[in-house]
């Protein structure tokens, strides 16, 4: 199976004057819920459906409250979650304070299985 992609044009805003070029963009075929995740892995196992859900569910708390004390949360060859933030600067350490801060999010970096994943992918024009 490929990653289906369309294209788009679009200029370089620090750039306007230059020529626009062409960009490939990743176009989704569908997403799947966390509870039809959990069928698909209970089909792989020999752990059931209520179960796998559970524990997914379980998992998707843990994660929430690990990061929001400020873990990296690591899950082996899967990947690492951690939080981002983003603020405005200041003139000095001093100056500095928390209503700087005006975004934050969630990082994902992708273990040894998903990076595999990425240099085999497939991709088709939509």
């Amino acid at each position: 199976m490929a990653i289906k992609y369309t294209v788009s044009e679009r200029g370089n805003p620090l750039q306007p004057q230059q020529p626009k070029k062409w960009y490939a963009n990743a176009k989704s075929t569908g997403d799947i819920t966390l509870k039809a995740l959990g069928k698909e892995i209970a089909q792989r196992s020999t752990v059931s459906p209520a179960d796998t859900q559970a524990v997914l569910v379980a998992l998707t708390e843990a994660l929430a409250e690990r990061l929001a004390e400020g873990k990296i949360v690591r899950l082996g060859d899967f990947g690492a979650f951690q939080v981002s933030i983003s603020s405005e600067g200041a003139e000095s350490e001093a100056k500095f304070n928390a209503s700087l801060i005006k975004s934050s999010k969630v990082v994902f970096r992708p273990g040894t299985d998903l990076k595999e994943m990425l240099n085999n992918l497939k991709y088709e024009k939509a």
